[in-house]
């Protein structure tokens, strides 16, 4: 009941009219579209960061729909109070009321064309809905359902058409800056620019998002987001582009989007991409941060245990404390320790002689045969009586004409390697 004072508060003061308290003992006594004011400013003010109002939107979904359900016919004929049921549904309200609304709107209050197409898209059968609502949304564009139904055709559009449903974001942001529906808008239309392959927008969006609602509780799914954006569409901007969009978060934020980062360039074998980020986050975190510093030189080294760098790859990584990773990054440092173990280790000398004698042996068998008389030909009996002298001696003309055998059985080990560690990883980047 506090609560309920409260908003009731709110709510007369925001609309200027002091006398709603003196008339009303709850919220049973208010039209639906004065409670419904109070549940949008609280829905805004959860995306700018009052993540104490969340419980507060629960309490108004429910108190909006049991009075949209007790309200008398007569209410419905105030056009504000059909905006009211509509936008409850579209904010998360129950469905079944607008079921239950429009099975009574004898008068026809509500537009079927509407009606209809929400009642499809909250049953899971928005892709029927797009063209219907596409032709009918130009009648709603500066009314107060606008930005919602604009909001809802977005979602629709966005499986079949990516570039269209970022226009129809477009629209909602436009109609409703500053709001949640501006917010929902900006986060889905960066996901959606990547599918649409248009990732400069995403970029922008990006931006843009990052300036206005990373106090939003939604804020971790934008920079989950955000991360996949920036490792698929690496260019020479890449750089400078993240840098000026992570600027307008705070220390620990930006410091958790680059470890991101530099985790995912790393498993994706991005190598400029994940040192720069791993050296970012490193000089984003205290001495004390044990943790995020674990994890910027983990990445770091990641991308060097394939390459020539892979010595100092194994140094950095074996400093690593284990205890500061997670089970999934302690398992991804012992895969690489492994691999970087087995591309170290030396060739086995047997294994070289072996495939060196053969080698000549096949060579030998393969020389051409003759009578010796040809001058062109071998004598026969320096071809059959080799001695193993002139084995080794053959192995010296072979190492200086195609070069060390030893050196290419050690290139052929560490490639074979390489595409194990390519093969533990390809899980990650799924």
């Amino acid at each position: 009941m506090i609560k309920a004072l409260r908003i009731l508060l709110f709510c007369a003061s925001a609309l200027g009219a002091p006398a709603a308290i003196s008339h009303a003992e709850d919220l049973e006594d208010l039209a639906p579209y004065k409670i419904l004011r109070s549940l949008q400013f609280i829905q805004d003010s959860v995306v700018l960061g009052d993540h104490s109002a969340i419980e507060m939107q629960r309490y108004m979904l429910g108190a909006i729909d049991k009075r949209l359900r007790t309200a008398g016919i007569v209410q419905f004929e105030d056009p504000r109070n059909i905006d009211a049921a509509l936008i409850y549904a579209m904010s998360g309200g129950n469905p079944e009321t607008l079921d239950f609304l429009t099975s009574r709107d004898i008068e026809g209050n509500f537009d079927s064309r509407v009606t209809d197409a929400l009642r499809q898209y909250l049953n899971g059968k928005g892709a029927l809905i797009v063209a219907n609502l596409a032709k009918t949304i130009p009648e709603y564009r500066n009314s107060r359902i606008g930005p919602y139904l604009y909001l809802i055709l977005g979602n629709a559009a966005s499986l079949q058409d990516p570039k269209a449903a970022m226009g129809y974001y477009d629209w909602a942001r436009l109609m409703a800056p500053g709001t949640i529906i501006e917010e929902a808008a900006l986060r889905r239309s960066i996901s959606l620019s990547m599918r649409g392959g248009v990732p400069e927008k995403g970029f922008a969006y990006a931006l843009s998002y990052a300036r206005r609602f990373m106090t939003s509780p939604y804020a971790s799914q934008f920079a989950d987001i955000f991360v996949e954006l920036a490792v698929t569409n690496v260019s020479d901007q890449t750089e400078a582009k993240i840098t000026e969009i992570l600027e307008f978060m705070d220390r620990p934020r930006q410091r958790e989007v680059y470890l991101r980062i530099a985790r995912r360039a790393a498993i994706a074998g991005l190598k400029p991409l994940a040192r720069l980020a791993a050296e970012r986050a490193d000089a984003l975190s205290d001495i004390a941060d044990g943790k995020p510093k674990a994890l910027a030189s983990l990445y770091a080294g990641l991308v060097d245990v394939p390459s020539a760098d892979i010595l100092d790859a194994v140094k950095q990584m074996s400093a690593i404390p284990e205890q500061d990773l997670s089970p999934r990054d302690r398992a991804l440092l012992q895969a690489a320790q492994a691999v970087a173990q087995e591309v170290l280790k030396a060739p086995e000398p047997e294994s070289l002689t072996q495939a060196t004698v053969s080698k000549v042996i096949n060579e030998e068998s393969e020389q051409p045969t003759g009578s010796g008389e040809s001058p062109f030909a071998e004598p026969v009996a320096q071809t059959t009586e080799k001695t193993v002298d002139g084995i080794e001696e053959q192995q010296a003309k072979t190492a200086e004409s195609k070069g060390d055998p030893e050196h290419d059985n050690f290139l052929t080990a560490s490639r074979s390697k390489i595409d194990e560690i390519d093969t533990l990883l390809k899980g990650e980047v799924k």
